[in-house]
């Protein structure tokens, strides 16, 4: 069964595709179109990957996966990513 746990959760695997740190990214939901920092949705960690959703609607914002050392990455969720340029810094 998944665990549900806040946006934060998902800062490891996110770290390993993105030189920043995505959980305080500003992300709009495709779907209800919600802004909020990524550190605020919630996460659904599991053996086949990570689901990052919206905490207003449920929509699925970010998926990510890791096989045979390949990460896919789904974000057919996000509508607008906003990362500050202070972020990568």
């Amino acid at each position: 069964m998944e665990n549900k746990l806040d946006g934060n959760a998902a800062a490891g695997p996110l770290q390993a595709i993105f030189p920043f740190d995505m959980t305080l990214v500003q992300v709009t939901c495709a779907g209800c179109g919600t802004i909020n920092v990524l550190g605020a949705a919630a996460a659904y960690m599991h053996g086949m990957g990570t689901v990052i959703r919206c905490p207003s609607c449920d929509r699925a914002l970010i998926r990510v996966a890791q096989v045979k050392g390949r990460y896919f990455l789904d974000m057919q969720g996000v509508r607008v990513l906003q990362i500050n340029a202070e972020a990568g810094s």
